[in-house]
């Protein structure tokens, strides 16, 4: 007795005809017939009725008793399934932007690779989301920029590296370190990395002086690098690979902002046994990257 007999006899039962059953499955006739044939010698008993001149197919007196079985039967193995699925193994992945695009792709390849029995789902988040989300069991872990007090939630930190700048090749520029005083505010595209970078920010550049553009997504930061003169300050992880995708050149910050760090978010009183493998991975990544500080 299999699952697909049962709810192709209890389709059968539904339909009222075997048309009525293939249709539902997607599959023949003679395809439903067998099912039911088969479910019939594994039972020892009939359960519709056949014969000329019945359109319409009705339940036998033992198909009748066998009906209240195959539904107590059938919830019963969709209770069971959900029992396995919440307890597989599984990690529910959430980050800012900037992580997900330049450092996470290689670690989620290894965690994945090492570790498929572990199910994995992400999904891009702010920070400020990320905390309730870690604290109400959607997301098992995150990282984030800007660290926060949440109760029921640990902030932790995984990884320090420094901000340098980025800048489109023909962007011309004096040898590093280049000062602050040194940059075209005009020719900047601004990013929102942290509460402490918007400071250093506002003290060097005057605030009356627009950007050349402000946008908070890694992937357009790229075009604006490739489409003329400008220039970007950014963590070395993200000034590194665009550095191998597009033409542009990295420079050390002379009176620079303060190296950004990345926390990781858990909840103590739910942590699948997931997050930790994860932060494995995570660690053997950035001990390979230049220029990182890895804190785990």
């Amino acid at each position: 007795m299999t699952q697909q007999s049962i709810e192709i006899f209890l389709a059968v039962v539904r339909t009222g005809s075997i048309s009525g059953a293939a249709q539902t499955f997607y599959i023949t006739q003679p395809a439903v017939s067998r099912h039911i044939r088969d479910l019939e010698n594994e039972i020892g008993c009939t359960l519709f009725q056949r014969g000329k001149g019945i359109r319409k197919i009705s339940l036998t007196e033992q198909g009748e008793s066998f009906l209240a079985l195959a539904q107590r039967w059938l919830t019963l193995w969709r209770e069971t399934r959900e029992i396995s699925a919440k307890t597989a193994p599984r990690l529910n992945l959430s980050s800012v932007g900037s992580i997900s695009t330049y450092i996470l792709p290689d670690v989620i390849q290894r965690f994945i690779s090492e570790h498929p029995e572990i199910t994995f789902h992400f999904s891009n988040h702010h920070s400020f989301e990320a905390y309730r989300y870690v604290e109400n069991g959607t997301s098992n872990l995150a990282f984030i920029s800007d660290d926060m007090y949440y109760s029921g939630v640990e902030t932790i930190p995984a990884f320090r590296e420094p901000m340098v700048l980025l800048a489109s090749k023909s962007y011309e520029l004096p040898d590093s370190p280049v000062h602050p005083a040194q940059l075209d505010p005009l020719q900047e595209i601004r990013l929102p990395w942290n509460p402490e970078y918007d400071v250093w920010h506002d003290f060097w550049f005057s605030l009356t002086a627009p950007a050349r553009a402000v946008i908070d997504q890694m992937s357009l930061l790229e075009a604006f690098l490739s489409w003329g003169e400008c220039w970007a300050i950014t963590p070395i992880s993200v000034a590194n690979a665009i550095s191998l995708r597009c033409a542009v050149s990295v420079h050390e910050l002379q009176e620079g902002p303060s190296p950004r760090i990345i926390y990781y978010l858990k909840n103590p009183s739910s942590c699948p046994q997931s997050v930790p493998i994860f932060l494995a991975c995570l660690k053997q990544s950035i001990l390979q990257l230049s220029g990182m500080e890895c804190l785990l």
